[in-house]
């Protein structure tokens, strides 16, 4: 069957190594929405940090959509939300009292904000404000409010992230969706919360079955959706785990590996 609906991942996949989304994808995915594709953009920003490429890709209304927080919320572009999958105020308490134990830094992030109990804030939480184009707020754990929250990141240097990563108890992963989305970040998600949950729901919305979507992606919170899609892609530069999960291969995201698949898999296809 033709694919209705492509999901893409951002960093590392859709971007290119410079951080910059390339002619030669634009033009092949606003080839795909020219013929009714759906193209949604899948990742663990938020819609602040997805923003500027849904603009660039000419995607905008409640027709188009988008699946932020790794899945933890499925919304249109202009922000209303079709599913929700938040942790509660409960779990942030469990997951930070499990930071300082293992000596980590950590944050957690709703829709409008990253908040840290940390005072000397991290490199690493700021590094991530400017990546989602969020602001932080310092906030002692005493004094945060009783609500959910969308995900929490254990952040810190790649050597932290690994040890910890073996260190995690066993309760919580029962508990929470954990996956590392980047070699500097541990995400903890509510459990029902995935890129591929999130896509499924929303592709049975449209009425688009599952083998006429595809899924692109590079790290290893992309497995989820690359083996639930029709046609699970891997990017050159992925990791193992991403390219013996996916269906097929394609270029780097330096070589614009995206629109290689696009063009092969969805343009050209009869």
């Amino acid at each position: 069957m033709s694919i209705k609906l492509i999901a893409i991942d951002i960093d590392g996949t859709l971007l290119n190594e410079k951080n910059e989304l390339a002619p030669r994808t634009i033009a092949a995915l606003n080839a795909a929405t020219a013929k009714g594709i759906k193209v949604v953009l899948t990742t663990g920003r938020p819609l602040t940090g997805v923003k500027p490429y849904l603009e660039a890709l000419g995607l905008q209304g409640d027709d188009q959509f988008v699946i932020t927080f790794n899945g933890a919320l499925s919304q249109t572009v202009s922000g209303n939300i079709i599913t929700k999958e938040t942790i509660t105020y409960q779990d942030y308490l469990d997951i930070e009292a499990l930071s300082r134990q293992l000596d980590i830094h950590f944050h957690v992030e709703d829709e409008q904000l990253i908040y840290t109990a940390h005072a000397l804030i991290p490199k690493y939480t700021i590094g991530e404000s400017f990546l989602v184009n969020m602001q932080i707020q310092y906030m002692p754990v005493a004094e945060m409010a009783v609500k959910d929250y969308s995900k929490g990141m254990m952040i810190d240097e790649i050597d932290v992230i690994n040890r910890v990563a073996k260190e995690i108890p066993a309760e919580f992963h029962d508990r929470f969706y954990i996956v590392q989305s980047t070699p500097y970040f541990l995400e903890f998600l509510n459990k029902s919360a995935s890129k591929a949950n999130a896509l499924a729901e929303l592709s049975a919305k449209l009425g688009i079955n599952q083998d006429e979507t595809m899924a692109l992606g590079d790290q290893n919170n992309d497995l989820p959706m690359l083996e639930w899609a029709g046609l699970g892609v891997a990017m050159g530069n992925g990791t193992p785990e991403a390219k013996a999960a996916a269906n097929v291969i394609t270029a780097t995201n330096a070589e614009d590996g995206v629109a290689q698949a696009v063009e092969k898999y969805v343009l050209a296809a009869k």
